[in-house]
């Protein structure tokens, strides 16, 4: 007789239900100041390294220009980004962030220090799993 895998046994459950515990986390401090996690994020690699093509923003977020399009669309409506087309390639689109955009660090930071607080890893456990999911997705060193 097969036994199926048991559900708490799975790696992948246990992400997938991880990602949504953190996610969720941060719904109610970023619905405060108007944003989403897809936002929060996108803000996060753009305040990291601005004036990136929707190319290079939508690798470093894996995401789709699909997914990416509507998202950067809504930011820009809010005013946190632009898009415009480089000069040297106009089908290349580039973002940069606005003033505001840029202002936002501060308060999405006390959003990031009370999710922290809530945590219940040590900075080594959180350094360690940020690791080993990275290396999952293939930001990080792969090591057998």
């Amino acid at each position: 007789m097969v036994t199926a895998p048991r559900l708490d046994e799975q790696l992948c459950f246990a992400l997938y239900a991880s990602s949504r515990a953190i996610t969720n986390a941060y719904r109610a401090g970023l619905a405060d100041l108007g944003l989403t996690y897809p936002q929060f994020v996108t803000l996060l690699a753009l305040w990291e390294n601005d004036d990136l093509t929707v190319k290079e923003l939508g690798e470093r977020l894996h995401l789709d220009s699909g997914t990416l399009s509507p998202l950067l669309k809504r930011l820009e409506t809010l005013g946190y980004l632009t898009r415009h087309r480089a000069t040297d390639d106009e089908r290349r689109v580039r973002v940069l962030l606005t003033p505001s955009g840029t202002a936002l660090q501060g308060p999405v930071l006390e959003v990031q220090r009370a999710v922290a607080s809530q945590l219940t890893l040590t900075p080594e456990e959180s350094d360690l799993l940020r690791t080993l999911a990275r290396r999952l997705t293939g930001d990080g060193p792969v090591t057998a």
